[in-house]
């Protein structure tokens, strides 16, 4: 029997196909049967064989995320207002005006993630002033990054701050001469208080949630993403927040690969947890579009040491230890992976000693087991990695965070933050990702940015030659790569014969491309499975259907998503026209006078 479909006319780069002239491939059964030439691969078809010419573009394997929240972002992505690649601070605050004259109450308007204040062209953040004077009476929450929130007045109103409001721990609540909250809430360094906050925001129900994550993933697919590796994440309880993912898998409608780690929920409780979660879910259960992946990155709330730089670097409690072992000691009896969110050598450091004294008892090295982050760690440390046969996730957070760490700490040390050269070289698994959606923006492309520039989306250059990737390599971290966070590498990230026939074809060379250019590829056609799961520009005709993004005043229906921004204001006398292209550059044209229309 022939194959299902056979894609040709391609450009096939990726592991398994590197240095070879692939330009076909043959899938059955969702997988992947044979790579060829095109008439060696023609060759193949039958009458029932569907044949889709790539028209000359390049193809990779579908890109892996191995460290975002999409189960969590999936639920509010289409109420969130998305200042991901806007280049001026002035357009994203004429976005937050409409949005708040759109919304109606008790919603709120939220800018969560994505965006530094170094991508403006004005390299700054908006005041309070300005936020509140854009809206008076909807509530506005920005979080920029994980190190502060801004909220209008409004918004201290709804959460009900005031005068008598005690900060959390690790935190502070900016005051004016009475006392009063201005509407900056600091985590310092703990960001307990801007997650917190933000929890108190009204959510959407279930229909408008569903529809949410559909058009989540499509966003995803529609930048070459067909794998993640979910994180789990605070105020994110299980198994209460998977219904949504769980409807859309039991219903076939997944357009994107999840493996979930369970993130523990309750502090100084969370031995209870993952005893609970252990015993009632298996690991790796689920099929090869959602399942279970093991626990973190969240193991004990002590281990934690949070990433922001414009910090000094926290120091753990001393009883992390006495709180970490006894849940590393279950989940490797148990054989459960597990995931742990570290961003500093010290904090390595600490949780290395827990997990070598529970090898010596029950060994872990075949766990698939891993730091999340890991910017400053040490040689030693990756040393103790390998022994212990751990891995390293990956992600672009110094992109948006390098300046306020160079600040802090020196150029010559952000040469090696994360020093991704030397792990590589020690044999660590590696794999890649963006952390998104509330600190790092979704766009994996970014990532391939930084790893192979080492700039920041300031423009800063972070690292010198010994510790930037070639483009080939980057691609191979964030698809085969990312695989082994999920122990899939046998089944997906290549392109090799019977593996998932997941992939992406680009809307420019990624290989061979100007650097900057990098920021603004997009796939023109992304397949799960081989069955198209997006398709735009020259491939729109198979593009699957999708139903119109809800509820009516959702921010993506008036702005878009990254690459796509547009916004339509009322302004007397002319009439311009904007719109953010692919290449991420706003373009106006004067058209005549009379019309009240002013498109950006």
């Amino acid at each position: 029997m022939g194959p299902d479909i056979i894609f040709h006319n391609g450009h096939f780069k990726g592991v398994g196909t590197f240095n070879k002239k692939m330009t076909a491939v043959a899938i059955k059964n969702k997988r992947f049967v044979k790579f060829g030439t095109d008439k060696e691969i023609l060759n193949l078809k039958n009458d029932a064989t569907q044949v889709i010419d790539l028209k000359n573009k390049v193809v990779i394997p579908g890109l892996n995320d191995s460290h975002i929240h999409l189960i969590r972002g999936g639920l509010s992505f289409n109420m969130e207002l998305r200042w991901d690649g806007i280049t001026s601070l002035s357009d994203a605050m004429f976005m937050l005006k409409q949005q708040a004259e759109r919304t109606p109450p008790p919603q709120w308007v939220r800018v969560v993630g994505g965006w530094s204040e170094l991508q403006f062209k004005e390299k700054r953040m908006p005041t309070l002033d300005e936020i509140n004077a854009v809206s008076k009476e909807t509530p506005v929450f920005i979080l920029h990054l994980y190190d502060r929130a801004l909220l209008n007045r409004a918004a201290l109103k709804a959460i009900g701050y005031s005068k008598n409001t005690i900060a959390m721990p690790g935190t502070s609540i900016q005051r004016d001469k009475e006392g009063n909250p201005t509407g900056m809430l600091i985590a310092a360094p703990n960001a307990i208080i801007l997650y917190s906050a933000l929890a108190q925001g009204p959510k959407l129900d279930q229909a408008d949630q569903i529809n949410s994550t559909l058009h989540f993933m499509r966003e995803l697919n529609r930048l070459g993403i067909t794998s993640v590796v979910d994180a789990g994440g605070g105020f994110q309880n299980y198994p209460e927040n998977y219904a949504v993912i769980n409807q859309l898998d039991q219903e076939n409608k997944l357009t994107v690969r999840i493996a979930y780690n369970l993130f523990t929920q309750k502090p100084e409780h969370e031995l209870e947890d993952f005893e609970k979660w252990t015993s009632t879910t298996t690991y790796q259960q689920g099929n090869e579009y959602y399942r279970h992946n093991g626990a973190g990155e969240m193991l004990v709330f002590s281990a934690a040491d949070f990433e922001d730089f414009l910090q000094p670097r926290p120091d753990l409690p001393q009883d992390m230890e006495k709180q970490l072992e006894p849940v590393i000691r279950l989940l490797a009896k148990k054989a459960w992976p597990f995931r742990l969110h570290a961003t500093y050598d010290e904090s390595i450091t600490r949780a290395l000693n827990v997990y070598e004294k529970v090898n010596n008892e029950i060994p872990i090295n075949q766990l698939n087991w891993f730091f999340d982050h890991a910017e400053t760690i040490s040689d030693h440390s990756i040393e103790r990695v390998k022994k212990l046969g751990g891995g390293i996730a990956i992600q672009n957070r110094m992109a948006f965070q390098g300046e306020y760490f160079v600040e802090r700490y020196g150029s010559k040390q952000a040469l090696r933050t994360p020093p991704i050269s030397k792990i590589l070289e020690a044999g660590i698994p590696v794999g890649m990702g963006t952390d998104a959606t509330r600190v790092s923006s979704y766009n994996p492309w970014l990532c391939l940015y930084w790893l192979t520039t080492g700039k920041t989306l300031g423009g800063t250059s972070l690292y010198d030659e010994s510790n930037i990737l070639s483009r080939e390599k980057a691609i191979e971290l964030y698809t085969k790569g990312s695989a082994w966070f999920s122990k899939e590498d046998k089944e997906k990230g290549s392109f090799i014969e019977n593996q998932l026939a997941d992939f992406a074809v680009l809307s420019a060379d990624f290989f061979t491309i100007p650097d900057e250019e990098i920021k603004n590829v997009y796939s023109v056609m992304t397949a799960v499975g081989g069955v198209i799961v997006h398709a735009t520009d020259e491939f729109s005709l198979y593009n699957p259907p999708l139903p119109p993004v809800s509820p009516d005043w959702s921010p993506i229906t008036y702005f878009g998503t990254y690459g796509k921004n547009k916004v339509i204001v009322n302004e007397p006398a002319h009439h311009f026209h904007y719109s953010a292209h692919h290449d991420g550059h706003w373009h106006k044209s004067n058209t005549h006078f009379g019309c009240l229309c002013w498109a950006f």
